[in-house]
């Protein structure tokens, strides 16, 4: 496993409405002067074509000193020089995606300990684990809970939660389970201030 300062804590995971946003380049500006290294840009859309999904990793990109991630889609990830890949469901397996590129730091998103498990055994370097709130991105999901959310880490992985996360809560997370960092959709990308947002998120990480 790579060491653990390089994994930022702070993870913006776009959408496809996020990525079509015509102030998506402001906003990721200013989520970027709030998050710095500590911020790693998710480059991620089910439903975006190749181009659009290049287009945004291009844009996502280009505000050093944050790190480009880019979810599932593998040769977007190797076309523009990205430093990390989210793999779902549908994914190639961790191993297989690090043949590919070495030096990529890589995740796995899991919804249980099972999932955790084969991840790790799998060769993923770092959980992406949720949901750990409700959330409207996923309404039909059940929380994880305190419980499953310690089995998780116990596995032995960074843990980044996702779902439901804000700046309020992460107070919570930190008291339950010894997690890595956060992501969030909304609370990043819909924030009045996503300066702030960023940094508020970080402040709590960082105690």
């Amino acid at each position: 496993m790579k060491a653990l300062p390089a994994l930022p804590r702070l993870h913006a995971i776009t959408d496809e409405l996020i990525a079509r946003r015509p102030d998506l380049g402001t906003v990721a500006q200013r989520l970027a002067a709030g998050g710095r290294e500590d911020l790693a840009f998710h480059a991620r859309g089910r439903a975006l074509s190749g181009l659009e999904h290049v287009e945004l990793a291009g844009q996502l990109g280009a505000y050093a000193p944050t790190r480009l991630f880019v979810n599932d889609r593998l040769d977007v990830a190797l076309a523009v020089g990205a430093a990390g890949v989210q793999l779902g469901h549908g994914s190639l397996a961790p191993e297989d995606a690090r043949r590919l590129n070495a030096g990529w730091w890589i995740g796995k998103s899991v919804h249980d300990l099972r999932e955790a498990a084969a991840a790790h055994a799998g060769g993923a370097d770092y959980l992406l684990v949720g949901p750990v709130f409700p959330t409207a991105t996923h309404p039909a999901r059940a929380p994880l809970g305190s419980g499953r959310l310690q089995e998780i880490v116990a596995v032995g992985l960074p843990v980044v939660a996702i779902g439901g996360v804000t700046p309020e809560r992460i107070p919570e997370l930190m008291a339950e389970a010894a997690i890595h960092g956060v992501a969030a959709i909304r609370a990043l990308w819909h924030a009045a201030d996503p300066a702030d947002a960023a940094r508020r998120m970080l402040e709590e990480l960082n105690g």
